[in-house]
């Protein structure tokens, strides 16, 4: 009996290539974004793919980067996870949308369904699944202790060391999605900033050694940001902030461990989840 042949999976190139090139159709304002991200399908040569667009006119100024800033560092997180192999950011470009200049990130799961990877919870003491790491002890609203914490996942060990490269000042549990068989991070447009400004839910690897695959993703990324990558950086990035981006580098291959927080910033984004 014959079979079908396996349909190919389209790369990360590929799907660049058709949010560059599609149409863009608005669906829906994604009401909880503080950024006006819209909600739109793209469609080109009749395929239709789901995306996430944030104009630049809908971004809300913060204190601690410059306006206009947050749809390059989008972009930029995503080149950075690409040429290091992290393959964290889903595919994501710069490119015109219905209220002009945005970002436009491939959507993660189904358009009505949940693509939460249920790594992360806050839940009473004691009752975190069994191996789960302890992030953080505190309260709830009506003052029931609680934790924070999150699997021992190596996924979530990419993801971590991902977010100590870009300086990545968001990362709440519901920021970490599953996409099939692998785990993906959204909203990376608070990163790459200059100062260190880690806020993070993946506190629980702090202080173990880098394995020698996490050490060679950090050698490959290093090696695009000098060369391949440069010319893009310098189009999305201010020279300080590619600068300091290959400074934390340099000191992650260093110390050859994970990174505490830094002092003096807060430790977790708020809210957590």
């Amino acid at each position: 009996m014959a079979t079908s042949a396996p349909v190919p999976t389209a790369t990360d190139d590929d799907v660049c290539r058709h949010l560059a090139l599609g149409e863009l159709t608005v669906l829906a304002r994604i009401t909880d974004s503080s950024n006006n991200a819209l909600l739109v399908k793209v469609m080109h040569e009749g395929r239709t793919q789901h995306a996430i667009h944030k104009p630049i006119r809908g971004e809300r100024p913060l204190w601690d980067y410059p306006d206009g800033s947050l749809v390059a560092r989008e972009r930029a997180a995503y080149l950075l996870s690409h040429a290091g192999g992290f393959d964290i950011v889903p595919p994501t470009i710069l490119r015109d949308g219905p209220f002009g200049p945005g970002s436009l990130q491939s959507w993660i799961g189904a358009v009505d369904g949940v693509a939460d990877s249920g790594l992360v919870e806050v839940c009473p003491p004691g009752q975190a699944p069994p191996g789960w790491i302890v992030v953080l002890r505190g309260e709830d609203g009506v003052g029931r202790p609680v934790v924070l914490a999150h699997a021992d996942d190596p996924g979530l060990r990419v993801m971590a060391l991902f977010d100590a490269v870009i300086n990545n000042s968001d990362r709440k549990g519901s920021h970490i999605l599953r996409d099939a068989a692998r785990l993906r991070g959204i909203d990376h447009g608070v990163s790459l900033s200059v100062e260190p400004k880690v806020r993070t839910v993946l506190w629980g690897f702090i202080g173990q050694p880098l394995s020698a695959g996490e050490r060679a993703r950090l050698e490959r990324v290093a090696q695009a940001i000098d060369t391949d990558l440069r010319e893009d950086l310098e189009d999305l990035l201010t020279t300080a902030e590619i600068r300091a981006l290959s400074e934390r580098i340099v000191g992650l291959l260093r110390t050859g461990a994970f990174p505490a927080p830094a002092p003096g910033w807060p430790a977790i984004p708020w809210p957590a989840l």
